[in-house]
């Protein structure tokens, strides 16, 4: 995989034990007495640290759990097993080529293996049928405008290669800030102005003023998008707008609003929760919880270049392919 690099290897050694699927929302039938959260020495709800995202738990609900919204305890934990099985990359079964698929052993991978703490069935917890909502009409015209543009031009330049493969952008950086298949840990860091969050995979850090200032002008667009934070309460409120058409989450426009809401539940668990409002797109706004949980640092480097030497080969590949067409093309018209 293109971007796995030795630092990046390190940074897997350094992982604390994996957590299962999400850990309980605060907001739900389940959740635990009221806690209240250290304070920083200015008087903020203390969320520095390093933490965790990783889990198994699906985005979106299985379509066989269609109304399950909670597991039994005995139900989750079949389900990791399978999942657990289902993932296994030092398998040996199926063909030469699936066994190349599977890329590194199992010891590599960091997907979430412990016995399951919560029992939900997806991350949405918005709608309540766990699923991304409709689109809009006029999304899926767009979404396919964009895909005509893209046929063909997938590998003239390296401006068309995909921004995680030119180690530019990564799911987890988002926002909003997905778990992956390893390097799932972020620090956190705060002063009185400003809450720092940085995410191990590839290199980003995003600093996020708390003074609740008006966002950039709508012209100026950024890949992460232009975050301003408030408290309400003892939870951090981050609202993100004036994203860029380069980047997108779940087919999202460039005009999504963004809304994160991290809250300390116990020592232990920083819930992260964020939703999805994009008229644009979406028939109507959508938000999922994510329950970080506490590991130890530090944070190793992650170093993503890889891609940098690799296209190299991505592209000559292709021009190679293309003579090769063109002068097979060129022999069939002399016939």
């Amino acid at each position: 995989m293109r971007h796995f690099s030795t630092i990046g290897v390190l940074a897997l050694l350094s992982f604390l034990p994996f957590v299962g699927l999400a850990q309980a929302p605060a907001r739900t039938a389940t959740a635990t007495k009221a806690w209240t959260p250290p304070k920083t020495p200015d008087g903020q709800p203390d969320l520095q640290g390093y933490w965790t995202n990783i889990t198994i738990t699906p985005l979106e609900r299985p379509a066989n759990l269609a109304n399950k919204e909670f597991f039994t305890r005995a139900e989750a934990e079949a389900y990791e097993k399978q999942v657990v099985d289902r993932n296994n990359a030092d398998r040996r079964d199926g063909t030469p080529a699936q066994d190349v698929s599977r890329a590194y052993n199992d010891f590599w991978w960091d997907r979430g293996t412990k016995v399951v703490k919560t029992l939900r069935t997806s991350l949405i917890v918005d709608p309540p049928d766990g699923r991304v909502p409709a689109m809009v009409a006029g999304a899926t015209q767009r979404l396919a405008a964009q895909a005509r543009t893209r046929v063909g031009r997938a590998t003239d330049g390296p401006e068309f290669r995909p921004l995680a493969e030119r180690c530019l952008l990564w799911a987890t950086a988002g926002p909003p800030m997905m778990p992956s298949f390893y390097n799932n840990n972020y620090q956190i860091v705060q002063n009185a102005g400003y809450v720092m969050i940085l995410v191990e995979m590839i290199h980003d850090v995003r600093i996020i003023p708390i003074d609740n200032r008006p966002h950039l002008p709508g012209e100026v667009r950024q890949w992460l998008g232009n975050a301003v934070g408030h408290w309400d309460g003892n939870t951090l409120v981050v609202e993100t707008t004036n994203f860029t058409d380069k980047t997108s989450f779940r087919s999202t426009s460039k005009d999504m609003k963004l809304t994160e809401r991290f809250t300390r539940t116990d020592a232990d668990t920083l819930m992260y929760e964020f939703t999805v409002d994009d008229p644009l797109t979406y028939v109507r706004p959508w938000t999922a919880q994510i329950p970080m949980s506490k590991t130890e640092g530090p944070i190793w480097e992650y170093a993503c270049h890889e891609g940098n030497y690799a296209m190299t080969n991505v592209l000559s590949g292709a021009r190679a392919e293309e003579k090769a067409a063109a002068e097979a093309a060129a022999k069939g018209s002399r016939k």
